[in-house]
């Protein structure tokens, strides 16, 4: 029985030690929410081109369809290694540039692979 209490002891010690890396990373989480201005999950394809056309020139988060995945983007587009900035879109076409600390690539995605759009704010 002492044996048992022992062990939940060691566990439950752990769980407490673990509780300032939780909390931090909660921190991170809501300050990285914090820094989108709004969210653009669109139903309909003809909102998601007008919604990109406005974000032209601006640091967005770019969701991609799970059949569609870039690793650049899924690396690199996200705030704490990079940014996404829009240069150019159309109906079925979207210009991007990906920049992280060690390169900056152009790149052309198609308008059907995009699940939702974020704009960051400045």
């Amino acid at each position: 029985m002492e044996v048992i209490s022992l062990i939940f002891g060691i566990f439950g010690f752990l769980a407490w030690l673990e509780i300032p890396s939780l909390k931090k990373r909660i921190d991170d989480l809501l300050r990285d929410m914090s820094r989108t201005q709004g969210t653009s999950y669109h139903m309909d394809r003809t909102a998601l081109v007008q919604a990109t056309r406005s974000y032209i020139g601006k640091k967005v988060n770019i969701d991609l369809k799970e059949d569609h995945g870039d690793v650049d983007i899924i690396n690199y587009g996200n705030m704490k290694y990079g940014t996404i900035t829009i240069l150019d879109t159309d109906g079925d076409w979207m210009l991007i540039c990906v920049e992280n600390k060690k390169k900056k690539v152009t790149k052309m995605i198609r308008m059907d692979s995009i699940e939702g759009i974020s704009v960051l704010a400045e």
